[in-house]
């Protein structure tokens, strides 16, 4: 377990429900009209089933076919490998297969357990939501090592290019944590350059706050002075304010499948959701094409999902069009990665919708 970790100590150790429970549960949420379900779990991802002998035997001495625990490349554990049951990849299919126009995220991971046989189950099935929580907690291999994390810099930002190659567009968020023991000032811009490198559409950062019981607790000095964990923490906040607005900024001009979550907090005339990578994305409300070819209109609920033409962007949230009323599974079989801002001008849309759009470079036509 991580050095800094009290969950253990105060939830014991992991447990995996059996896959029939959270099927039959999925099953139940997806009748009563869910439209998203999020699998949790401290390290989500080291799921392991052994509640039926059909899961858990395997007498296969082939690493690469038996169902024995495979970690992340270049990764480690102080843990034995654990061998059969059904595994955390097998779960988000059979998960996704409950109701394909139900939504699928889970969280939160360890970048430990992260074998392609999870990201190809992501790539496959287009409810799972491309994005990824992925905490790094720190940038610098030797405080990574303090921490007992299984892996250095080098081995996450491999992992990071792994899963980007599997899937080009997944969006990524981590975690960190500022100060923790023995930290230096090099250590910390190692976090900050690494935050740099990954391009995260969110971070969750934290100053270090010991705890009782821990492994830090007991063979480690929390050696930070406490108003250097806050400036440091601010330093990478403001980074990450700014990655984050450069990967938000990348989505202007794109189509983007949204999630009406409801109305707007700012604005009666506005809803909100949630785009894929589980990014904000406020829409006017108004009435839209009930589906890419249809020529009739219907107004926007809660629960729908609906294509946007997104226009402007912050460090938190993406401003966009509606487009029409859709399907997840017809959004994905019919996605286009062309720019959409062309189009939308093109469309016959009352003048106030323009009023949206001004001064936004149209990728296409105004470069």
């Amino acid at each position: 377990m991580c050095s800094y970790c009290i969950v253990p100590f105060t939830r014991g150790r992991e447990r995996s429900r059996p896959v029939e429970s959270i099927l039959d549960e999925v099953r139940a949420l997806s009748d009563q009209g869910v439209k998203e379900v999020t699998l949790l779990g401290q390290n989500v991802n080291s799921y392991r089933d052994t509640s039926q002998t059909t899961y858990y035997n395997d007498t296969s001495k082939d690493e690469h076919t038996s169902n024995i625990t495979r970690l992340s490349r270049g990764f480690k554990t102080i843990y034995r490998a654990k061998k059969g049951g059904l595994r955390f990849a097998d779960l988000l299919d059979k998960v996704a297969q409950v109701n394909p126009e139900m939504r699928i995220r889970f969280t939160s991971p360890h970048p430990k357990d992260f074998p392609d046989e999870v990201l190809q189950a992501i790539k496959d099935r287009p409810n799972i939501c491309r994005q990824i929580h992925l905490p790094a907690q720190s940038g610098n291999s030797e405080v990574l090592k303090r921490m007992r994390r299984g892996y250095t810099r080098e081995a996450y930002l491999e992992l990071v290019e792994h899963i980007r190659s599997v899937l080009p567009d997944v969006a990524l968020s981590s975690d960190f944590i500022s100060g923790f023991c023995g930290e230096t000032e090099e250590a910390h811009e190692d976090t900050l350059s690494l935050i740099r490198l990954v391009r995260y559409d969110f971070v969750y950062a934290f100053a270090y706050s010991m705890r009782k019981k821990t492994n830090a607790y007991h063979k480690m000095e929390d050696d930070v002075p406490h108003e250097v964990k806050i400036q440091r923490l601010t330093e990478l906040v403001d980074i990450s304010r700014e990655e984050m607005a450069r990967a938000n900024n990348a989505k202007t001009g794109t189509k983007q499948l949204v999630l009406i979550e409801g109305p707007s907090k700012k604005s009666a005339d506005d809803l909100a959701g949630r785009c894929d990578g589980n990014t904000k994305v406020i829409l006017p409300n108004m009435d839209i094409p009930c589906d890419r070819d249809s020529t009739n209109h219907s107004p926007i609920r809660v629960g729908d999902y609906v294509v946007a033409c997104i226009h402007d962007t912050s460090s938190q949230v993406l401003k966009g069009i509606p487009l029409y009323h859709t399907a997840l599974q017809d959004y994905a079989k019919h996605r286009e990665n062309q720019p959409c801002l062309q189009r939308l001008r093109k469309r016959n849309l009352p003048f106030m919708h323009y009023a949206y759009l001004p001064g936004v470079q149209d990728p296409v036509t105004d470069r």
